[in-house]
């Protein structure tokens, strides 16, 4: 089931991957978009990879709305930035005109919930990490009647694990509901099946968080993983590369802490991650231990935090997680 769903959503995914990739590479040679704080480098990757995306879906599903995080305004964000967007959408959709780049963005206004079906996308997840020039993700989602059914994870910067080849740099993840998950480098064909660890005492995890102490809450996330017995140094990796890594077994745990009590997440910053950890065998809650809900709009409305582990010593984090943050 979902056939053509999967395949259409890989294949946009790595066209988006190449287009990101190739903005990347000019922020890097450049180094202006890290020295000068400029994030229009990354705004112009976000708004033709949504440009493509949306396009690419409408062409194939056209009647499927689109939930993204862009819309047509940020074309203001910088002087220029329109003509700009539309040069590097060319590139991938040569006859597309400046009218009609600005519909494709602007039907990304879905506002979600549990009827029908509908596809979420986070164009580039991992802000900070893109413009370092270091993990970023493209992540697309399928939702069917309030639940994600489809999951795509472009990683064009994520290295091959230990078990091939180094140079294997660059990977997409795909997962359909009850249809299991798998990796592959981008570029190739073959694709592995992935699979959570087997970690069965949370002592011998590996916690995964973001590069950035601000995103991740170090200070507690060390605090908790004190009192789970945990002694290995933290796996840090911005974006939803972080699902992508637990899927792969390379880490344990992954915690998406609340900033404060009235945060609730995005719908885009989970749905392809969460359903790729579930189908590599790994499970996915908020604080509560409730599976994650996403009929309820653009936002985790229901949720408080996030719990991804690969299964096996889920119960154990969560009453870590919620001895130190009292809850």
């Amino acid at each position: 089931m979902y056939e053509k769903e999967i395949e259409t959503a890989e294949e946009i995914v790595v066209d988006v991957c190449g287009l990101t990739r190739r903005v990347q590479e000019a922020i890097v040679a450049t180094g202006d978009a890290v020295t000068k704080g400029d994030r229009s480098p990354v705004t112009l990757a976000d708004l033709a990879a949504q440009v493509i995306v949306s396009r690419r879906l409408g062409d194939r599903f056209g009647n499927d709305p689109l939930l993204a995080e862009e819309d047509s305004a940020a074309l203001s964000a910088a002087e220029g930035m329109a003509e700009r967007v539309l040069k590097e959408v060319n590139l991938h959709l040569p006859t597309l005109s400046r009218d009609a780049m600005i519909t494709a963005l602007d039907r990304g206004d879905h506002r979600g919930g549990g009827e029908g079906r509908y596809w979420v996308l986070d164009p580039i997840d991992g802000t900070k990490g893109f413009l370092r020039g270091d993990q970023y993700a493209v992540a697309l989602a399928l939702v069917d009647g309030g639940q994600v059914v489809v999951g795509v994870l472009g990683c064009p910067n994520l290295s091959a694990p230990s078990n091939l080849e180094p140079s294997d740099k660059g990977w997409i993840f795909g997962a359909t509901r009850n249809g299991g998950a798998w990796g592959r480098v981008i570029g190739r064909e073959k694709k592995h099946e992935v699979g959570v660890d087997g970690v069965i005492d949370p002592a011998q995890a590996v916690v995964c968080e973001s590069v950035v102490a601000a995103h991740a809450a170090h200070s507690v996330q060390g605090r908790i993983a004190e009192r789970l017995g945990i002694g290995a140094n933290p796996y840090r990796i911005d974006s939803q590369c972080k699902y992508a890594v637990v899927a792969r077994g390379e880490a344990s745990i992954y915690l998406r802490l609340p900033r404060d009590t009235s945060y609730r997440e995005k719908v885009w910053d989970h749905a392809a991650g969460a359903l790729i950890v579930e189908e590599a065998g790994g499970r996915v809650t908020d604080l509560n231990g409730d599976p994650l809900d996403f009929s309820q709009g653009r936002l985790l409305g229901n949720h408080r935090g996030i719990v991804c582990t690969n299964g096996a010593i889920h119960d154990q984090v969560l009453d870590a997680a919620r001895a130190e943050m009292g809850g």
